[in-house]
């Protein structure tokens, strides 16, 4: 029933999707729906909690994995993980996004469960650099986050950009930005760190 509720409201939203609909994808009766989630309301709720597991689990495991990676390659494969999550789960941000408009901060949650663990590893590979990057790690993972789910959802006018393209973009331009910012502009980073 939660994966058919799931495409259900990724599909009308949460609004739009009818039990109606979740029963009849889920080959069970719309009783059945109700017998065990009460109502619309409280479905999508467990649909959403499910997803926003799913997300921190999947992207979690990968973000905090491979300690002998250096930092661009970490960089990479962390850009690369974010756009096969949504290429393998394309409910997944739309769900979470209307949870959000809904009043459910699991976006938000999420993003914050995340900066948490890829803070830890990411402090880890600038530490390599030479850099301590203390408070402004965490704006960095966030903005990290806000330019991947930007990429992932964006509409192109024809045909999209090759994906490892866009992820080789992302992998220069926060890599690289990060470490212009140390070298030409430190007092950015020092000022965001609170020294």
């Amino acid at each position: 029933m939660l994966v058919a509720a799931r495409h259900a409201f990724a599909e009308h939203g949460a609004q739009g999707a009818t039990i109606e609909q979740i029963a009849r994808r889920a080959g069970v009766s719309r009783q059945a729906v109700y017998e065990q989630f009460g109502d619309k309301n409280a479905l999508f709720a467990a649909v959403v909690e499910q997803v926003e597991e799913l997300a921190c689990t999947t992207l979690a495991a990968r973000g905090a994995g491979d300690a002998d990676l250096d930092l661009k390659s970490w960089a990479r494969k962390n850009f690369a993980t974010m756009f096969a999550f949504v290429a393998e789960h394309p409910e997944a941000m739309p769900l979470l996004q209307e949870a959000e408009r809904a009043g459910n901060p699991a976006l938000t949650r999420l993003r914050g469960r995340l900066a948490q663990v890829f803070t830890e590893a990411s402090r880890r590979r600038w530490t390599a650099h030479g850099i301590e990057p203390g408070l402004a790690d965490t704006a960095l993972v966030t903005m990290y986050f806000a330019m991947t789910e930007a990429l992932v959802n964006l509409s192109w006018d024809g045909d999209p950009p090759d994906r490892e393209a866009l992820i080789d973009l992302l992998t220069e331009f926060t890599v690289g930005g990060v470490l212009r910012l140390y070298g030409q502009a430190p007092d950015v980073i020092a000022r965001v760190r609170g020294d």
